[in-house]
């Protein structure tokens, strides 16, 4: 999956469309750009309710009190694999929103470590949040110890509503 993620097209709504390594790129100079404020990378994703989802992947880059940036990949699938989600099945939705979340994220994590690790150890930066369109309102309720489970099994910390922005505000506006 994560080969399915790092190939083709992030669009970044002041650069266009980017590969993976050009999103790499783009956070890199951003950072270094203003390296005295401190940033927060975060991860979300959200999908529309329908027999044929698709699955807006976001990448956020906050500079604390200074705006952000973000890069958004939409995730399709064959139709044959969508079958899963006929019907509404919204509970599988879910998890499928949080597992691609999650591969995104540890791919970002492992790719900016080796980036970053080597180019400047200044960069005042941290990666640990991923956000989940899963709230303790409405149906999803009954899905917030799983999906918090999810995203603490692969290493991060996870934001719910009404803190998931990178899901339920980036990623839902590409839906």
């Amino acid at each position: 999956m994560s080969e399915e993620i790092k190939n083709g097209q992030f669009f970044s709504p002041s650069k266009g469309n980017l590969a993976f390594n050009e999103v790499i790129k783009e956070i890199y100079n951003y950072i270094s750009a203003e390296p005295e404020f401190f940033y927060d990378i975060i991860v979300g994703c959200d999908s529309p309710s329908s027999d044929k989802p698709f699955f807006p992947i976001a990448i956020v880059v906050l500079r604390t009190g200074a705006g952000g940036r973000f890069f958004l990949k939409k995730m399709h699938y064959p139709d044959a694999y969508l079958k899963r989600f006929m019907h509404i099945n919204w509970k599988q939705r879910i998890l499928q929103e949080v597992y691609l979340s999650c591969e995104l994220a540890l791919l970002l994590r492992e790719t900016l470590e080796r980036e970053f690790g080597k180019a400047t150890p200044t960069f005042n930066y941290q990666f640990q949040y991923i956000h989940a369109d899963v709230g303790e309102q409405g149906k999803t309720k009954e899905m917030v110890k799983e999906v918090v489970g999810l995203i603490k099994s692969n290493g991060f910390e996870p934001m719910i509503k009404p803190h998931s922005f990178a899901a339920s505000v980036v990623a839902d506006r590409y839906t």
